[in-house]
């Protein structure tokens, strides 16, 4: 059903457009944003000492997930929850970067033996990496029912499996080149009251500025908030970089919007819509 190319590209996509925000990741004073070293127009090294060990063309942990997430699917044809929580602990045992509060409360789950493993976690992040499963879906339903398995291994909470439930849904819609907005407002029937409240919200700021629209809605990590900023850019804009760009001077979680707006983007979209020199990230998607 999915074309495998067409998923590398928007995978890459993900990638490019967690290390563009990388800059600005989790820089929240407003002054300080107003004020930031940053060229706007480039990749650039992290600004926020969660991130101090990294430069220009990295990724957050976010990103570094999200390529253990594809590394894991490569030889595969299915997802199996199980054998990738393995997986993505032995990941963490050597790893340098940032370690969240959800890597940190699954970890110890996995030492409890608690199954689900996952965190009570309502972070925006997991959404952003969900991608490389629909190489190893054969079709929506078994998507869906991976992305539900995957979300479970780190965030176990009820939002972040709707959520992550309506994104997943929706990148599907976009695949089949379906409209984005008409994709919105078609899955929006199907979702509970509080993920509707989101939708409106966020169409209701399509004409609004972007910085002082995911502000008010709220930069940080949490999807009360996130969510609605993501609905946001993707209704807003129809040019991949001044989304981003966008998203990134608003700062906060710049990553999370960036990551599952600009996969949404792609998913309708080409290639020649990124700046080369954003291209040049620490990974190779083969």
């Amino acid at each position: 059903m999915f074309d495998t190319n067409k998923i590398k590209e928007i995978l890459l996509t993900t990638l490019v457009a967690d290390a563009y925000s990388l800059g600005a990741h989790w820089i929240y004073d407003e002054k300080q944003l107003e004020e930031l070293d940053i060229n706007w127009g480039e990749l650039n090294a992290p600004k926020a000492i969660w991130h101090k060990d990294k430069n220009a063309g990295d990724f957050t942990h976010y990103g570094d997930h999200t390529l253990w997430l594809y590394e894991f699917v490569q030889d595969k044809d299915n997802f199996d929850a199980k054998k990738y929580s393995i997986f993505w602990k032995d990941k963490l045992s050597d790893y340098k970067g940032y370690i969240d509060g959800s890597t940190r409360e699954t970890l110890e789950n996995i030492s409890n033996n608690i199954s689900p493993c996952g965190s009570k976690s309502t972070d925006l992040s997991i959404i952003g990496r969900i991608t490389p499963l629909l190489l190893v879906s054969k079709n929506k339903e078994e998507f869906l029912q991976n992305v539900e398995e995957f979300v479970k291994t780190t965030h176990n909470s009820n939002i972040a499996i709707q959520s992550s439930r309506f994104f997943a849904s929706l990148l599907i819609e976009v695949f089949s080149n379906n409209n984005i907005e008409a994709s919105i407002l078609k899955l929006k029937k199907e979702c509970d009251t509080n993920i509707q409240t989101y939708i409106s919200k966020a169409l209701e700021s399509k004409d609004e500025d972007t910085f002082k629209t995911i502000r008010d809605f709220g930069p940080a990590c949490d999807i009360d908030g996130g969510f609605a900023g993501v609905i946001h850019l993707l209704v807003k804009y129809d040019n991949l970089k001044d989304m981003l760009i966008a998203n990134a001077k608003a700062g906060g979680d710049t990553s999370s919007r960036a990551m599952i707006a600009s996969s949404i983007f792609m998913a309708q979209s080409k290639m020649n819509q990124i700046p080369a020199s954003w291209l040049n990230i620490k990974a190779t998607i083969i």
